[in-house]
């Protein structure tokens, strides 16, 4: 461009970058690699969130990202990296935009000592297994080209939605290079003739459809495309149902809202109108087994328009280099018909809740009080299992407002999640929702909580052991050990907790844990061990009509 080059360091430049792309935060766990970029980012205007573990920290990088943007997070060779791929390889199954930033070993101490310390196999393993699981990689090693190697893989970060990889050898960190005034960002744009065709068609499908529906999904969350949706489910009156990733893409109390859709898992009413749709419009959707209802679902792949961030299809004709958001906006203005009159959407009416003060509590009865205590000033987070189904039932007052890992299921992620939420947006208090196996694998980041005067309400529901993998195939290795998550408080000199049995017991359990403010909350909910969710009790009776059916067939045709 014939502009005047900067004189910067690598370590600097990469920390204006992160500060530039709006990162207030950074997760991670030093180690003597990275120290020299810890000392950086320390003196930076970004805050180093510390975490037990180098997955929590990547756990609460990617919850960070959803809601914020764009979310980094910083550890040291290998021992530290590799414990963070698990995170990262979520993040990128989940399009979430994490930064991974990763110290190395020196250049100059390479050939001195090729068995330097956390060394796996090569210098350059690490970076090749993290290609796997990221969008774009870099390995700072050359003053010269290190500037444009950090712009163009955050550049590939925030254009895809993914995770990406950078690593700075120690003795790079101050190592003085060039930076350019960046180039513009090349703005993705759809080929006009291919999106007017889309279009066109998808209008002609929409018109003459009697039935239509919207389905939105995560990629509406992830480009920031709720506006957009918002504008075509008001300016269409068509119904809008969400995948269970996509949860909270709309407020659950908007008048279009149907609910979840996931196949048989999903409530009836959801599942019926979406499946009898003659034109269903999915928007942002990954549509996984998850999603689908473990494939339960219905859909007739004729009878359905997909917009995706990559490609668009329409029956069974596909459109390539048509963006997302400039199919959305074109249907928004496109002549699909006058505006419907908005369906009535005839929910389930929910039965009024009353606390029966010694009935012991289920899964159901939990889920059923646990709707009207959430309001506007809350978010929810769930670990999977029965926390997730249970919860997808539960109305999400805003947008972007329920957070999990429902399509990639890591267990272990809610704990540390709320973290990179709630530093994000203090005034939003995480409900967390997470079995007692997912807890014990990272439940120890309240410590991380009371650091940072967070103050999340944990519920554990606690059946003493796998409640998904008993219902899928039960053994003695889904049992686990029992702890008494409810004095988590004395272990960490920090927050408080109680024991809940019976309903009554859940009353004064709530009641308690809103006015504790200052601190995080755990709420030990003691369940039986074959209790189940309502979603899971759905799924199990539409999965077992279907062996039923199955198996008449077979005698039949003997």
């Amino acid at each position: 461009m014939g502009a005047l080059m900067r004189s910067t360091t690598i370590g600097s430049y990469l920390i204006q970058r992160l500060e530039e792309e709006g990162l207030k935060h950074v997760f991670g766990i030093p180690g003597d690699y990275v120290l020299r970029f810890y000392d950086m980012l320390s003196s930076s205007r970004m805050q180093v969130i510390g975490t037990c573990t180098e997955a929590a920290a990547g756990f609460a990088a990617d919850a960070y990202a959803r809601v914020n943007g764009l979310g980094a997070v910083c550890v040291t060779y290998c021992v530290g990296g590799l414990n963070a791929l698990n995170a990262i390889a979520g993040a990128y199954a989940e399009k979430s935009p994490v930064i991974l930033i990763s110290g190395a070993p020196g250049l100059s101490e390479r050939d001195r000592s090729p068995l330097l310390h956390h060394k796996v196999r090569d210098f350059d393993t690490q970076r090749r297994i993290f290609e796997a699981v990221t969008v774009a990689s870099a390995a700072l090693e050359n003053p010269r080209t290190a500037a444009q190697e950090i712009d163009d893989t955050i550049a590939a970060c925030v254009r895809y939605k993914r995770p990406v990889y950078i690593e700075i050898p120690r003795d790079m960190v101050d190592q003085p290079c060039k930076a350019a005034p960046r180039r513009r960002a090349v703005p993705v744009v759809s080929d006009p003739a291919v999106l007017a065709e889309a279009l066109q068609e998808a209008s002609a499908m929409l018109r003459k459809a009697k039935r239509p529906v919207i389905l939105a999904g995560v990629e509406v969350h992830r480009f920031g495309l709720q506006g957009a949706l918002l504008k075509l489910v008001e300016r269409s009156g068509y119904p809008v149902a969400s995948t269970l990733l996509g949860k909270s893409v709309i407020s659950e109390v908007h008048p279009q809202y149907l609910g979840v859709y996931e196949g048989a898992v999903g409530l009836d009413h959801v599942r019926r109108t979406v499946e009898s749709a003659d034109a269903l419009l999915i928007l942002g959707a990954f549509l996984t087994d998850i999603d689908l209802g473990l494939f339960t679902a219905r859909l007739d792949e004729g009878r359905c328009i997909h917009a995706g961030d990559e490609r668009i299809s329409i029956s069974h004709h596909r459109f390539e280099h048509v963006t997302m958001a400039e199919f959305i906006t074109g249907l928004s203005r496109a002549p699909i018909g006058r505006r419907r009159r908005a369906v009535r959407i005839r929910r389930p009416t929910p039965r009024a809740y009353t606390a029966q003060g010694r009935r012991a509590i289920t899964v159901a009865r939990f889920f059923e009080r646990i709707n009207s205590f959430l309001d506007h000033s809350t978010i929810v987070i769930c670990d999977i299992g029965d926390s997730l189904f249970g919860a997808a039932d539960l109305t999400i007052h805003k947008r972007t407002e329920f957070i999990s890992p429902a399509y990639y299921t890591s267990m272990g992620f809610a704990v540390p999640a709320s973290i990179g939420a709630q530093v994000n947006n203090r005034r939003l208090r995480p409900i967390i929702f997470v079995g007692d196996g997912a807890f014990q694998m990272t439940g120890q980041e309240l410590s991380t909580a009371v650091k940072h005067g967070l103050n999340p309400i944990v519920f554990v529901l606690n059946n003493k052991g796998y409640t998904t993998e008993r219902f899928i195939h039960e053994g003695p290795y889904n049992d686990i050990h029992d702890w008494a998550y409810h004095l988590m408080p004395q272990l960490l000199r920090g927050g408080w907790g109680c024991e809940v049995n019976t309903e009554g017991d859940l009353e004064n359990a709530l009641s308690l844990a809103l006015a504790n403010k200052r601190s995080f909350s755990i709420i030990n909910v003691h369940l039986d061990k074959y209790d189940r969710s309502n979603a899971l009790e759905r799924l199990a009776t539409r999965l077992g009509t279907r062996v039923q059916h199955s198996s008449q067939k077979k005698v039949r045709k003997k």
